[in-house]
C-alpha cells in the first residue's frame, strides 16, 4: 500500500469512529424508554383525564431531578381542576434565558407517539446531555400542558401562562424553540405535502428532513439558532419562513412567545403535513424513527452548545 492510500485510509477511519462516537451521545434506547412511559398511561393524557396528565407530569418531573436539583412546576387553574408546567432548569440562575419547549398532552383519546411525546422526551433527553455542561445563558427545559383542543388559542395553554408569566416579571429572554412532533421521516416519494402546492418543487416530495420553522421577522435569536442548526446539523434540516397566517405556522406553543414579542420558531416534522397519523390512534411508538429522531435532538443540543460558545 503506498503512503498516500494508507494515510487516506487512516483519515477515513479515524473520521467513521470520531462521527460514530459523536451521534451515540444521544441514545435511542433511552428515548424508547422515554416514549413508551409517556405514551403507555391508563387513559389517554388529555385534559379530561387528570390522573394520566398527573402520572405524566410526575414522570418528567422524576427524571427532570436526576439531571438537575432545579426543577419546579408552574401550577393553574381552569375550571377548577390544577394542570401543571415542568420546568428543568440549567446555568447560570440570573442570566438571560433560552427556553425549549413542548406539550406532553394530546387531542382526545391517542397515544400522541410523535404528537407531542417525541418533542417531551426529546426534552428529557437533552436534560442529560446538558446535566455536565457548562453554560453562559440559563436554559430552561419546559413541558407544557393543554396545548391542545379544546384550549389551543386560548390562556389557557401551559406555553401562554409561562410566556406571560415570563413578560410580566420582565424576565430577560433571548428566544423560544418549540419542540412540535420530530419522531415520524418518509424516504417514500410523494410522503410531504405542503400548505402551497408550488413548495414541493422546492422542498421535494419526500418526508426524510426536519423542519425550522420561522415567520417574517424572526428575530435575532431565531436567525443565529438557525445558522447554528445548519452547521451541525446531521440529517437534511430546511427552513420555512414566511407569514404566520399560513396553516400550519403557528400551530404549537411558539404561538405565545411570539404573541409576547419574543424571538421563536417551531423545530417539526411538519406534522399533519407528513405524518397520515394525525390526531389518529395509530399516532403509536411504532410509527417512529427514533435513529432520525436522535440525529435531531443531537443537531439541537450541538447547535445548543455552539450558541452558548459563539452567540
Amino acid at each position: 500500500m503506498r503512503p498516500s492510500s494508507a494515510f487516506f485510509l487512516l483519515f477515513c477511519l479515524l473520521l467513521f469512529f470520531s462521527q460514530a462516537s459523536f451521534a451515540s451521545q444521544v441514545d435511542t434506547l433511552r428515548l424508547r424508554s422515554y416514549l413508551l412511559k409517556i405514551t403507555e398511561t391508563p387513559q389517554a393524557r388529555q385534559y379530561q383525564h387528570l390522573a394520566s396528565l398527573n402520572q405524566v407530569a410526575d414522570y418528567l418531573r422524576s427524571e427532570f431531578l436526576k439531571n438537575s436539583s432545579r426543577v419546579t412546576e408552574q401550577v393553574y387553574r381552569v375550571n377548577n381542576q390544577e394542570y401543571r408546567n415542568i420546568i428543568c432548569s440549567f446555568g447560570p440562575e440570573d442570566k438571560p434565558r433560552i427556553i425549549i419547549g413542548a406539550h406532553y398532552d394530546v387531542c382526545q383519546d391517542q397515544p400522541g407517539a410523535d404528537d407531542n411525546a417525541s418533542g417531551v422526551a426529546g426534552l428529557l433527553e437533552l436534560s442529560h446531555l446538558l446535566a455536565q455542561e457548562e453554560l453562559n445563558y440559563r436554559v430552561d427545559l419546559v413541558a407544557f400542558t393543554l396545548e391542545e383542543p379544546p384550549f389551543f388559542r386560548t390562556e389557557h395553554m401551559g406555553s401562554f401562562v409561562h410566556a406571560q408569566f415570563l413578560k410580566k416579571q420582565q424576565i430577560p429572554v433571548l428566544g423560544m424553540i418549540s419542540l412540535e412532533m420530530i419522531g415520524y421521516f418518509s424516504d417514500q416519494k410523494h410522503s410531504q405535502q405542503y400548505p402551497l402546492k408550488p413548495l414541493k418543487l422546492v422542498y421535494g416530495s419526500k418526508g426524510n428532513f426536519i423542519t425550522v420553522v420561522q415567520k417574517w421577522q424572526a428575530g435575532t435569536f431565531a436567525r443565529q439558532f438557525y445558522r447554528h442548526v445548519k452547521q451541525q446539523a446531521l440529517l437534511p434540516v430546511k427552513k420555512f419562513k414566511g407569514p404566520a397566517k399560513i396553516p400550519g405556522m403557528d400551530f404549537s406553543d411558539h404561538l405565545n412567545y411570539w404573541r409576547m414579542g419574543y424571538s421563536a420558531f417551531m423545530i417539526t416534522d411538519t406534522s399533519f403535513y407528513r405524518n397520515p397519523h394525525y390526531h389518529l390512534p395509530t399516532d403509536t411508538l411504532e410509527t417512529l424513527n427514533l435513529t432520525k429522531m436522535g440525529l435531531v435532538l443531537e443537531t439541537v443540543y450541538q447547535a445548543l452548545i455552539h450558541f452558548n460558545s459563539n452567540g
